[in-house]
Formats: C-alpha cells, structure tokens, sequence
C-alpha cells in the first residue's frame, strides 16, 4: 500500500487519467450494436488511442436526436481526451436501430439505455463499475437523469437543457385553447383506436411539439434533421405527457450536473433548476445567460465542456473498497433503526 492508503496500482491509474488531461488524444470511432427487448441497437464506440480499460459514458440522443449528430462530436472528443469512452446509441426505431419506425416511447427509450449499461458490462476494454451517463437537449436531458435513477450501476449523470415534466412540456407551448384543444384531440384518438385499431399519424416536431421559431430557424441539426421520422402515431403523446424525471430527481443520490439557460424558450429553464433542488445527492447547476436554447451550444462551450469532463472525471471511478458503519448504542439503550453510512473508495 501506497502513503496515502491507495494501492500502487490505483495510483498509477490515478495518474494516468489525470494526465489524459493535458494531451490531445486522437478519437477513433468504431460502430457497434447490442440487443435491446429482442431489436438490434446501432451505435458508434468512441475511444481514446490507446488500450483500456476505460471509463465510460453513455448517451441516449436528445429529442429526435440520432446518434452521430455532429452537435455532439466535441463533447465526445473532449471526453476521450480525458480517457473515457463513450457509447452514442440510436433508440429503437430511429436511425439505423431496429424497431417500429419513428414511434417515440421514453420508456423504450429508458430500456434501450439500461441495455445499453448492460452491455458496457460485457466489453473486456470497460471498467464496469466506472459508467456515467450524458444526456443533451430536452428528453435526452431528461433520459440521463431517469437512467441514473433507474441504474445504480451509473457513477454520476450530467443533464443539459433537460425536460423534468413532460406533461407541463408540452402544455407551455400552447397558448391555453390550444392546450385545451390537444387534449381533446387525444381523447378523439384513443377512441378512433379502440374502434378501428388504427390512430392518427402526425409529425413529431409540428403537430406534438410545436417548434420556436429559432428551432426553425437553426441548423445545428441540419445533418440529421431530414433523417428524422416525419410521421408517428399521435399516441406517441401519452408517453410525453407520462414523462417525468423530476420524480426521479428526487430520489436521486447519484451524483448530477444540470445545465440550463436562462430565458429558454425550447425547454424551460424551471426544468432544470427543478431537477438540481430535487437531486438529494452531490450536485451542481450551471446557468447560461445571455444566450438562447440553441445558441447556447456554441456560445458557451468553452465553459461548460470543461465542467462536464471535470464532473465525470471526479466520480465516475471504480470502487476497491466499501465502508459500511452503523453507530453503537449508548449504555443502557437498545438500537431499535439502523442507520447504515455506505462510502465507497475510488482509486
């Protein structure tokens, strides 16, 4: 054992993380897929040059997102130069996943990323239990925070520009007649599916969430935007509307960054300031000001991508040792509740 209680071999790791830091390390990209409920999952493996094990990230693509956006390709090179890997995935029934086309289910979608930590688990060049997870822009913020929930085998989760509630989502968008008028048109829905089997198609990103005008106006979706699904079921709703990490948020203990903009009109930035005041463990919120939901990307990337590597690097790490303690009864008195301290050490 080292001076500092840490095994040699822990240390070196340490060290050699902690210089990844300082040096470029070239990208290599390689595309992989796993099963999910039975359907073929595509996604792209990203990796520093050099062998593993690695930490890992996973992410799950924002709302219509697909996995090789080349919105997310800095955040990933700013990750494998720090030594983590990271795992982009296409959910079911987008890009090239298999699955019913275009139909938009977050609770596929949780499965697809609870998989998708399963089979980091089954790769010899991952430390398993050093998994964290990213998730960008609207349910893919959100997704990160529900998959951190959902899986304790997630170190730490870094949501940016996230949904916390569906329901309320979609309503904001809405003057309220209109709201009023959704609702009907879904309860119309349902009825037309009980009596014909078939429901009512619609696209996505005009008829269920009604874009800004700076979604319209903003390429930097460009190269996927005419690869997403143009045409899903209007049910597709109801699993929006059920939508919500916030109630995940506050059972959460892992560890959570939240990133928002002040003033966003794309996703509210009540949202994100709710997850962070939920959130019962170590956790930080950072506020983009001066900017727009979209802008936001590029005006403050220099900023936030540093806290992100920083955020990861500080917890997702394997675990050698786990300390457990309960305290001891005074004289004279019996311990009727146990109350159980759990503090994992990282090398």
């Amino acid at each position: 054992m080292g001076e500092d209680g840490e095994c040699p071999t822990a240390a070196a790791h340490i060290a050699d993380r902690d210089a990844a830091f300082s040096r470029e390390e070239p990208m290599q990209t390689t595309p992989v897929s796993y099963f999910s409920e039975g359907q073929r999952i595509s996604a792209v493996w990203r990796t520093p040059d050099h062998e593993g094990p690695y930490r890992a990230i996973v992410q799950g693509p924002g709302w219509l997102g697909l996995k090789d956006a080349k919105l997310y390709v800095r955040y990933h090179e700013a990750l494998v130069a720090a030594g983590f890997a990271v795992l982009v995935i296409d959910y079911r029934g987008f890009g090239d996943s298999e699955g019913d086309r275009g139909y938009l289910s977050p609770a596929w979608q949780l499965q697809d990323l609870v998989n998708a930590v399963t089979y980091l688990t089954t790769r010899d060049d991952v430390i398993a239990d050093a998994i964290g997870v990213f998730g960008t822009g609207g349910t893919g913020g959100g997704n990160a925070v529900l998959l951190a929930d959902a899986d304790p085998r997630i170190k730490a989760a870094v949501s940016q520009v996230p949904v916390a509630d569906g329901e309320d989502w979609l309503h904001r968008m809405r003057s309220e007649y209109e709201w009023l008028d959704f609702q009907k048109s879904l309860e119309e829905d349902r009825r037309q599916r009980v009596a014909t089997g078939e429901g009512r198609i619609v696209h996505p990103r005009e008829e269920i969430m009604i874009p800004t005008a700076e979604r319209r106006a903003t390429t930097i979706k460009a190269d996927v935007d005419d690869r997403i699904p143009t045409a899903v079921p209007l049910a597709c709703a109801e699993g929006i509307i059920a939508y919500r990490p916030i109630e995940a948020a506050a059972r959460l203990t892992t560890p959570l960054l939240v990133i928002g903009v002040e003033g966003d009109a794309t996703t509210p930035t009540d949202h994100a300031e709710a997850l962070y005041e939920a959130a019962r463990g170590p956790k930080q919120l950072i506020m983009q000001r001066h900017t727009t939901h979209y802008a936001a990307y590029d005006a403050y990337w220099e900023q936030t991508t540093p806290v992100i590597v920083g955020w990861f690097d500080r917890y997702v790490r394997p675990a050698h040792l786990v300390h457990r303690s309960s305290p001891s009864p005074a004289i004279g008195e019996s311990l009727t509740t146990e109350s159980v301290q759990k503090q994992e050490v990282a090398r």
